[in-house]
């Protein structure tokens, strides 16, 4: 099963433990993921879905080409990372 992780500083404002969990893509891992800690859905997607403008999402260390869907692949052994996206200079 596909194992989700958020880094520290999310932790801090919203509870998010890592999970192994089922799902052939990022979508379909994080529905199940927001159905079991539903605070969590609301710090990463925004009110229609998407992705927010200040989170990243990776798979297996490549960041994910379709952050409005989230319909990348993930494999049985895929590691999503969910973390703030850093911007400035």
């Amino acid at each position: 099963m596909p194992k989700i992780r958020f880094t520290q500083n999310i932790q801090r404002h919203v509870s998010c433990p890592d999970e192994n969990l089922t799902g052939s893509n990022v979508e379909e891992v994080l529905k199940t993921y927001f159905a079991k800690h539903p605070d969590a859905r609301g710090y990463v997607l925004d009110d229609q879905g998407r992705l927010r403008k200040h989170m990243a999402i990776f798979v297996d260390g490549s960041h994910i080409q379709d952050p409005s869907a989230q319909s990348d692949p993930v494999g049985p052994d895929s590691i999503i990372d969910v973390l703030q996206a850093l911007s400035g200079g």
